[in-house]
């Protein structure tokens, strides 16, 4: 059996994430308070801000805005789209 964690998004308690998934203290805050599912649906949108707005993960001011963006996921909050996204399906 896996184990959960209250997800800090869903506001529930969701299958975890088995290893933090960024180095040091805030990676394991993500472990202790985000589910696998939220970390995914994470992903996929870090992905396409990537992808759409051509960030540069070696610059730092990409990798704050991303790590903004993420905080706002996290919390609900309004985050930026990739201009000119479809999910699959519509």
């Amino acid at each position: 059996m896996s184990q959960t964690v209250f997800c800090r998004k869903y506001q529930q308690e969701l299958e975890a994430l088995p290893f933090p998934p960024l180095p040091g203290k805030k990676g394991q805050e993500i472990q202790a308070s985000v589910s696998k599912r939220a970390w995914e649906e994470w992903q996929a949108l870090q992905t396409r801000l990537i992808n759409e707005k051509h960030l540069n993960m070696l610059e730092p001011e990409a990798r704050e805005y991303l790590m903004q963006q993420l905080e706002r996921f996290l919390d609900n909050e309004q985050t930026d789209q990739a201009e000119g996204y479809v999910p699959p399906g519509q």
